[in-house]
């Protein structure tokens, strides 16, 4: 399944809770941590666990997955892991992850909670949020933890904690993401996930920011606000520039294949090799795992 969007809920918000999962995104992250203030954490664990189990009950579709966003390593985590770990759950997202030692025992806890309520061993994903330079530096162990999926990249927490004042691309962040995404291909998991973009009205922002994502190697992105839904996906989508040079770049590649030759040029002078074949391949496959409207060409 390709996910685009993972869109936060607070887990302490009734109506928040009842509108996340039609908003559009292709994940939910029900929230945990940051979102919820101290006083109110065992009310939001309830109520996160009573809207992933009403789902569960009312058969959902597996669209959008359900994440929930637990209380840091050095927090309450355990307390959220034995509540909020039952059917209808994902993953879990581990914020400001730092040591490979608490993934390992996040690992054993979701696995008590998965024998508990009847769940199948492993069948709960985890993606970690690196959003320091401990996690920066931990980043390619991290990446090799039991159950993880993928990782998710804090551009806010990272900021503050190495001091330095973001342009509009980020550029003073460009080597932690650079990072991040090395991490995820030597450990063969999902590509990670981009930062949210805090500012809500900022849409030319928003866009920028996610398409740098990409470029990056990044694929799908945190949102606070389901008007930030279209933006993204958008992003993440080949455009019909993109499927049209994909589809010149098969039909070559087929033709050279039948002439018995591994290289070979596009009508309108492009190379084309094993890589380059392979990668345009990618972006159909893309397109067409997304519904986009113009799959009829890429099937």
């Amino acid at each position: 399944m390709t996910l685009r969007s993972y869109l936060f809920a607070p887990g302490n918000s009734e109506k928040l809770l009842a509108r996340v999962f039609g908003a559009g995104a292709d994940a939910v992250v029900l929230d945990l941590e940051d979102a919820v203030p101290r006083s109110e954490k065992d009310r939001a664990r309830g109520m996160v666990a009573a809207a992933v189990a009403e789902r569960a009950k009312g058969g959902e579709s597996e669209t959008p997955q359900v994440w929930v966003r637990l209380n840091a390593a050095d927090g309450p985590w355990r307390e959220d892991v034995a509540v909020v770990v039952r059917a209808g759950i994902f993953g879990v997202r581990l914020p400001k992850a730092e040591r490979f030692e608490d993934v390992v025992a996040l690992d054993h806890a979701i696995a008590d909670a998965e024998n508990k309520n009847g769940l199948p061993f492993r069948s709960v994903a985890v993606a970690l949020t690196i959003e320091s330079a401990a996690g920066i530096v931990n980043a390619r162990a991290l990446a090799h933890g039991p159950r993880v999926r993928h990782l998710c990249f804090g551009a806010t927490d990272l900021a503050r904690d190495l001091g330095v004042e973001c342009g509009a691309d980020e550029i003073e962040l460009l080597l932690a993401k650079q990072e991040l995404v090395l991490a995820s291909r030597a450990a063969d998991i999902d590509r990670p996930v981009a930062s949210v973009h805090t500012d809500l009205t900022d849409v030319a922002g928003l866009t920028r920011t996610t398409l740098l994502a990409r470029r990056l190697g990044f694929f799908g992105r945190s949102c606070l606000h389901p008007k930030q839904l279209p933006f993204v996906h958008e992003a993440f989508a080949p455009d019909a520039a993109a499927i049209d040079a994909a589809l010149r770049v098969r039909a070559a590649w087929a033709s050279a294949l039948s002439r018995g030759s591994a290289s070979t040029t596009t009508e309108d002078g492009r190379f084309v090799d094993l890589a380059v074949a392979r990668r345009a391949e990618a972006t159909l496959e893309l397109a067409k795992s997304l519904s986009n409207p113009d799959q009829r060409r890429v099937s």
